[in-house]
């Protein structure tokens, strides 16, 4: 049995994935990369978060080149079949399919961790090829050519996680780079590499000092408008998929998991989270509960200070300017606020595109809600755990409480709710309402009646008040009051038949106070 060439476990893998229900065909992607087979060109590194699809599309590329199996029943039924090179490769290639996170044990040295790989691939390679003269004590790439000058047949490379252990710190710094070095060492400028391909979270343009790997072409979210379209879901592809059910709206999975951006603006969903609520029926949160270490809270706790107000202000709603280059933070050294929020980018926490940063959807706004519950977030996390007084008091038109604890809010020591401009109420009233996000569902700047509403509360138990919030600077709450009543807010909850709330909250900037008054909506 081979581990690692043309190895028949990992095409039956794909397989599976290929017959399930909720399959998406990605096999267009393939024709894509047969333009790069023996070009120069074939070098292609494609970086993404976790979860959006990159395993699958190295198995199905493996499926698709491997000599050992026929497949052709499989492909003649996807889209990689309409083009005009499908059968030119088909199950034509030796495949090398590695992925780079097997760790011998917990413990394992570098040269272990390495010398596992080699072996295996040395033994696959005599099964192959017995009739060629192997001399197992040279290093993998002088064997690969041996094999190569004696037989003319080249490899095609697909390594998944090649950033395994720079993303989970193993090793040293010197040992990293000399793993950089055995990478180099197997492909570049090798004439038996037919094909190159890599995938991976972190950007190889990072740790690839000097010429290390310059010659792959990297691909991520800031810059791909090749394969963009091939990793994640389209909203046409989650409409499909969306149909084989009757559970779950379409709406509901645009509001969980949606939010992210190819290079061109199209809308880009996360996959295995897609997959996952459709084949159990319930959105809730999936993608963001894998992985060894909760990213979020370890990169705010690395730099609270330089981040807090950047996570305030996208919690509530309101994107973020700011010029990423390229995802150039450093991974050991978090220190600066371009390096953490480059970081959470990279890791899918957050969405850039055209220099605007915001949290995607519902599933990330729950993990940023947490965080903000975070102790390492000083004053902010004694307010949010005080957010279900304010709901409390808010239906039981306590104005007294609600004034007391929006005014802790106001003077907690954060540039961004000094309220300077209406983002600062926003944020005000994110974090003294912040609980109110698992029981309600919260508008922001909703048009109803003759205008745009401030906030809007609508209940998940209908035996809950909805209620309409309005904020004025300046002024009185009845202000505010009136607004509602004359702009006609109470429109947009003409539905709800349960007991209806017009919150006027104003705000002195003399004085430094708020004053809130309740009313009853008929």
């Amino acid at each position: 049995m081979t581990y690692f060439l043309n190895a028949s476990i990992t095409s039956n893998s794909f397989t599976e994935v290929a017959n399930y229900k909720y399959f998406v065909d990605k096999s267009e992607f393939i024709s894509k990369l047969n333009e790069n087979i023996k070009t120069p060109s074939k070098y292609v590194c494609i970086t993404r978060p976790r979860r959006f699809g990159k395993t699958i599309n190295a198995m199905m590329l493996a499926s698709y080149y491997s000599k050992n199996a026929n497949f052709k029943n499989l492909f003649n039924k996807l889209e990689i079949s309409k083009s005009s090179s499908y059968l030119q490769h088909l199950n034509k290639h030796n495949v090398i399919y590695m992925t780079l996170n097997q760790i011998p044990s917990p413990n394992c040295t570098y040269k272990e961790f390495i010398s596992g790989y080699a072996d295996d691939l040395i033994d696959d390679l005599q099964e192959i090829f017995p009739n060629v003269q192997i001399k197992i004590t040279n290093p993998i790439y002088k064997i690969l050519t041996q094999v190569y000058n004696q037989t003319g047949q080249g490899f095609i490379f697909i390594i998944d996680e090649w950033d395994y252990i720079f993303n989970n710190n193993l090793f040293s710094e010197g040992e990293r780079k000399e793993f950089l070095e055995f990478l180099r060492d197997l492909l570049k400028d090798k004439p038996y590499v037919e094909l190159a391909y890599m995938t991976g979270v972190l950007p190889i343009a990072k740790y690839s000092a000097g010429s290390a790997l310059n010659m792959f072409d990297e691909y991520n979210f800031l810059n791909d408008s090749n394969y963009d379209k091939y990793f994640g879901f389209t909203n046409e592809e989650v409409e499909n998929l969306c149909s084989k059910q009757e559970k779950i709206s379409m709406n509901e999975l645009k509001e969980w998991y949606d939010g992210y951006k190819t290079q061109g603006g199209h809308e880009v969903y996360n996959p295995r989270s897609v997959v996952y609520a459709l084949k159990r029926g319930i959105c809730q949160s999936y993608w963001t509960n894998t992985g060894p270490m909760d990213e979020i809270n370890y990169y705010i706790e690395n730099n609270v200070e330089d981040v807090r107000n950047d996570i305030v202000q996208m919690v509530s709603g309101i994107p973020v300017n700011i010029h990423l280059e390229g995802y150039s933070a450093e991974q050991i050294s978090l220190n600066t606020r371009d390096e953490i929020l480059s970081a959470m980018t990279v890791y899918g926490f957050l969405s850039y595109h055209d220099e605007t940063l915001e949290i995607p959807n519902k599933e990330l706004r729950m993990k940023f809600d947490y965080s903000l519950r975070n102790h390492q977030m000083g004053e902010i996390s004694k307010l949010v755990l005080k957010s279900n007084q304010m709901l409390e008091a808010t239906i039981k038109k306590d104005t007294e409480t609600m004034e007391k604890l929006i005014q802790e809010a106001h003077d907690i020591n954060i540039p961004i709710i000094k309220y300077n401009d209406e983002n600062s109420l926003a944020c005000v009233i994110t974090l003294v309402y912040l609980s109110a996000r698992t029981k309600y569902k919260i508008v922001r700047e909703m048009e109803a009646g003759a205008g745009r509403a401030d906030f809007i509360f609508y209940p998940n138990d209908k035996s809950k008040p909805a209620f309409i919030l309005e904020l004025k600077k300046n002024a009185t709450p009845e202000e505010a009051l009136k607004q509602i009543k004359e702009k006609r807010y109470a429109d947009s909850l003409k539905d709800y038949t349960g007991q209806k709330l017009a919150v006027g909250i104003s705000y002195d900037s003399k004085l430094k106070n708020h004053k809130i008054k309740i009313e009853d909506i008929n």
